[in-house]
């Protein structure tokens, strides 16, 4: 018989999750941008920090920049000259800040460890919550794993599988599928706004649609909600994902388009913002 030493199915099953901080509705940042202010403290480089958390120069210069714009302070602050050579290092702010973020990760991760012992399903319907969690002004929000990237010198194509099989491409650079930690196999949520997003219906024939837009997406028409001028009209997918899509009324009257109907959503996959939770 074939051993199930390697069979997720039998590996045990822990809780998950992670801490975050957050300035009014900006977030300052979670595990991986404390472990960079860690990394600066520890070796006095940003070169270095930036090699041992895994990210570029440019992406931890820019993470840096981030947290000092959003803290109303510096945190890390740039030395030139000296008998050293100048270098970087932490603020005292900074200091704390770390010294916090790990004592509240330690009473997150008792937390997790409590409710998972006392609440049954307890880590499903947590990732669940994180995810439902979150806010954007972007109509269309998608969580899927990614399934391949093609990577390039300055961008990088990173495809998304949906739970129902449908595959969204988007095109981000290099930089930003280091800073995302984007990987075949992890999980990410994509953006679209609806404004972005082309309605089309196929010929009688059933010719295949010839479009530049990457993505093209078939379903069903849920919805159609007709305002003044545009029309808000919502596609439920294979798997029960549901895209939305506004047009005129003019368009969706020339495309017939009604619940039941069958159409595509197309867009481009520059249209594409991808996101991971920290």
């Amino acid at each position: 018989m074939a051993s199930d030493r390697n069979d997720p199915s039998h590996e045990p099953l822990e809780l998950g999750g992670s801490v975050w901080f957050q300035a009014g509705a900006n977030t300052l940042g979670g595990a991986s941008r404390i472990a960079l202010l860690a990394a600066i403290g520890e070796t006095g480089s940003i070169t270095s920090a930036a090699k041992a958390v895994g990210i570029s120069y440019k992406g931890a210069w820019d993470a840096v920049d981030a947290m000092n714009n959003l803290a109303g302070e510096p945190l890390v602050v740039r030395l030139t000259g000296g008998k050293g050579g100048g270098g970087t290092t932490l603020t005292p702010r900074a200091l704390k800040l770390i010294e916090t973020f790990r004592a509240v990760e330690r009473e997150h991760r008792r937390f997790l460890e409590r409710a998972g012992a006392a609440i049954e399903g307890f880590a499903t319907d947590w990732d669940l919550i994180g995810r439902i969690a979150v806010k954007t002004s972007a109509r269309n929000q998608l969580y899927g794993t990614v399934s391949h990237i093609t990577r390039g010198t300055i961008n990088d194509e990173v495809s998304l599988t949906l739970p129902g099989g449908h595959t969204i491409v988007a095109v981000l650079t290099h930089e930003s599928t280091e800073a995302l930690g984007l990987a075949v196999g992890s999980a990410a949520f994509a953006l679209i706004k609806a404004s972005w997003v082309v309605l089309l219906v196929e010929d009688e024939s059933g010719a295949p649609l010839k479009l530049s837009a990457r993505n093209q997406l078939r379903g069903t028409v849920q919805s159609v909600k007709l305002g003044a001028v545009n029309a808000e009209v919502s596609l439920v997918l294979g798997g029960g994902a549901v895209i939305t899509a506004v047009v005129t009324n003019q368009s969706a009257e020339a495309l017939r388009l009604a619940e039941g109907a069958s159409a595509v959503a197309a867009f481009k996959a520059s249209s594409v913002i991808l996101g991971v939770k920290d």
